[in-house]
């Protein structure tokens, strides 16, 4: 008799647990722990890149001959530059993700964007299909990100 109490007891915490609403609230708060773990990884991330371009520049302009003068390929430095600023719009879609709990695509398809000029600043050809592939993607997102602007008018600068 008692051992089906506790159970009755269990199987209606479980039933109440497992509703809509609880397991819904549950789902969105182990969202908001990972996002702000995302966010405290993105944070080290962003240390750790600046701390290697900061590093790369000093070594380079004060401590190697002759002084002042790069001696690292310049698109290397401007890859470091890009990394930061990429590591940067991750962290600006972590944390509008926190702030409003939806994604924004606006901010994914700039992120987006952002990584293919990369790519393309620091682009060392192999073979013809890679320039093709990069112009592809190019086109792609300014394409999706035209969508998605004028789809949300209120949004214009």
């Amino acid at each position: 008799m008692r051992f089906r109490h506790q159970f009755a007891n269990l199987w209606r915490s479980i039933s109440i647990l497992f509703r809509d609403e609880s397991f819904l609230g549950a789902i969105s708060k182990i969202e908001n722990i990972v996002s702000k773990i995302l966010a405290i990884a993105l944070i080290l991330v962003i240390f750790i890149a600046l701390f290697d371009l900061l590093k790369l520049l000093t070594v380079d302009l004060f401590l190697t001959d002759p002084k002042g003068v790069f001696t690292a390929p310049l698109l290397k430095i401007f890859g470091m530059f890009l990394n930061v600023l990429i590591a940067l719009e991750l962290m600006e879609n972590v944390t509008a993700y926190l702030r409003q709990h939806v994604i924004q695509l606006e901010l994914v398809i700039i992120t987006a964007l952002t990584a293919v000029a990369r790519k393309i600043v620091i682009f060392d050809s192999k073979t013809e299909g890679d320039l093709t592939g990069l112009a592809i993607a190019v086109l792609s997102l300014s394409i999706s990100y035209w969508i998605v602007r004028s789809q949300n008018p209120s949004r214009k600068h």
